[in-house]
């Protein structure tokens, strides 16, 4: 009935008609739009992700993805990972391979462990290398297909990809898509691209004892960085690793169980002393410690930065110190002398928004033991006050000192550095939806801070999705590159948190509008949390990092 039929197709504002059926594949070859990256994805009716396979029913408008946009970035890294899963199977045998697991995002690369009978040598990586190459040159097609839920379960435990199988248990929906190259078939939380052919820029790592599939920087798609100094971060992450093996949450079917059997109460508590012994055992490296009088913390947005200075204060004071919070925002510079962005808006995320000269003086003073008048700073009027907070430090005072740029020794430049004691927070989720589909550290944030501006500041979800990539490209920019720097590393993530932040997330995720670029991302967003099961917030301690962003803490921030 559809044979000779024509629809309209529009891309990027120029329309043309084309058969029906016709895919955005051949649609792309023949509408001859310039694109500097290659295309990898399809924004349909500016609210709807399809794959460049997808088959056209009926006349709408069109606007292709590249690398440089986050959902093809990610769908471009979503397929590499399949092509390096593959390429495993066929070097070592499908019989040699207990579990290959995703661990985390470490730089630019996913950071892998193999487990197996054969030892995972540099040699053998170069070989796995060399074969994903080889399939690129192949060009080989990634095919995809829809089946029932129970059927995959079935699949999943015929493979032993048991962390799926777990995972399907509480899935709602009756169908999921699976992906396969040449035989090796796997379930994916996103899309692909066609073929391997797309996928010519990686490299493979042996690194510590697993391997990392390192991809190019958004902002460069044709070259892939080299792997970096993680020293501290991947200590860090490794630690949480370790710790959700031991409670046997590393994925969200293992958590999901857990609520089911009633055990997440216990999950909580455990995890809430985890992190208050952390947070002491910085405190008594500090005490031990007496020139160390400037506790400088950083940390990208929605790390719960706030809190984790309250709680660190407390465990100051019980080692007989006499903490005092200092807000570097209250250095910013009056809002008529403030650096503007490239659209003429203020600039709060550049070093030069602060007063770095008054600043130092101020702290060089107090470290002098002479007394500081200090400002704070008026986000309405767009001005530094002086309401009369006069410090004087003595010798058991010792100033924490919270701002974005607190790793970066320019904003501290005259500050001994004998005296400076910097700590690196992030919410470094190790939590993964199963052992090939990991949970990116961002969306955590994301959540996080969705919920804390809804709550405090009367921001909807639309605004919050619409900030986030300029907040992400300042912490690429003026955090992420000192993260090194630090003399240590808080991990502020909490394994059950998503099951909790979902109630709050989801309401404000429904109210996208269908109509609006943002639409892409919440419907993205609810999918994800849809793999969660709810916890109530009642059941969240009152000193949790995690009431920083759903309320009802104890601490007045």
């Amino acid at each position: 009935m559809t044979e000779g039929k024509k629809i309209i197709v529009t891309v990027d504002g120029v329309a043309k008609q084309y058969q029906v059926g016709s895919s955005f594949q051949e649609i792309l070859k023949d509408c001859q739009i310039e694109v500097k990256d290659q295309v990898l994805l399809a924004v349909v009716n500016h609210h709807k992700l399809k794959e460049l396979t997808y088959k056209v029913k009926k006349d709408c408008e069109v606007h292709f993805l590249t690398y440089r946009d986050k959902d093809g970035c990610e769908t471009y890294r979503r397929s590499c990972l399949l092509l390096m899963l593959k390429s495993f199977h066929e070097v070592l045998g499908a019989k040699h391979i207990k579990k290959i697991y995703v661990d985390f995002t470490l730089g630019k690369g996913l950071y892998c462990q193999v487990e197996g009978d054969r030892a995972l040598t540099a040699d053998l990586v170069l070989k796995v290398e060399d074969k994903m190459r080889d399939y690129v040159k192949e060009d080989l097609p990634i095919g995809k297909r829809s089946i029932n839920t129970d059927a995959a379960i079935e699949l999943f435990h015929m493979h032993g990809m048991y962390a799926k199988e777990q995972l399907f248990k509480f899935r709602r929906g009756s169908e999921a898509n699976l992906y396969s190259l040449k035989g090796y078939e796997d379930y994916y939380y996103g899309y692909m691209v066609p073929s391997t052919g797309y996928l010519k820029y990686f490299n493979l790592v042996k690194y510590k004892d697993g391997v990392l599939l390192m991809m190019p920087d958004r902002r460069d798609p044709e070259r892939v960085p080299e792997v970096g100094n993680h020293e501290k971060l991947f200590s860090a992450l490794t630690e949480s690793t370790k710790w959700e093996k031991t409670m046997n949450v590393e994925t969200v079917g293992a958590l999901d169980e857990e609520i089911t059997e009633g055990h997440i109460t216990d999950i909580m508590l455990v995890q809430e002393a985890l992190q208050e012994k952390k947070i002491a055992d910085l405190a008594q490296t500090i005490a031990d410690n007496p020139k160390k009088r400037l506790i400088m913390i950083a940390g990208p947005s929605s790390s719960g930065k706030t809190t984790f200075s309250h709680r660190l204060c407390i465990q100051l004071k019980a080692h007989g110190l006499n903490p005092h919070p200092i807000a570097v925002d209250n250095y910013f510079r009056n809002r008529e002398d403030s650096p503007k962005d490239e659209n003429g808006n203020n600039n709060y995320e550049v070093l030069e928004a602060i007063d770095v000269d008054r600043f130092n003086k101020d702290m060089t003073d107090l470290l002098a033991g002479k007394e500081v008048l200090l400002p704070t700073f008026n986000f309405i009027t767009g001005h530094r006050e002086y309401k009369g907070n006069k410090l004087l430090m003595g010798e058991d005072d010792i100033l924490v000192i919270e701002g974005i740029h607190c790793l970066n020794d320019a904003l501290s430049y005259s500050l001994p550095k004998e005296n400076k004691y910097k700590i690196y927070i992030s919410a470094l989720t190790q939590l993964n939806i199963d052992e090939h589909n990991r949970i990116p550290t961002s969306d955590g944030r994301l959540l996080r801070r969705m919920v804390r501006d809804a709550r405090t500041r009367g921001t909807n979800a639309v605004e919050t999705i619409q900030r986030w990539p300029s907040v992400r490209a300042g912490e690429e920019a003026y955090i992420f590159p000192f993260q090194e720097d630090a003399d240590a590393t808080f991990n502020s993530a909490l394994v059950y948190e998503l099951s909790v932040l979902k109630t709050y997330a989801e309401p404000l995720l429904f109210s996208v509008p269908r109509d609006c670029p943002e639409y892409i991302e919440a419907k993205r967003l609810l999918k994800f949390l849809d793999y969660f099961l709810a916890v109530s917030g009642d059941q969240v301690p009152n000193n949790s990092l995690l009431r920083e962003f759903i309320g009802g803490g104890i601490f007045n921030i």
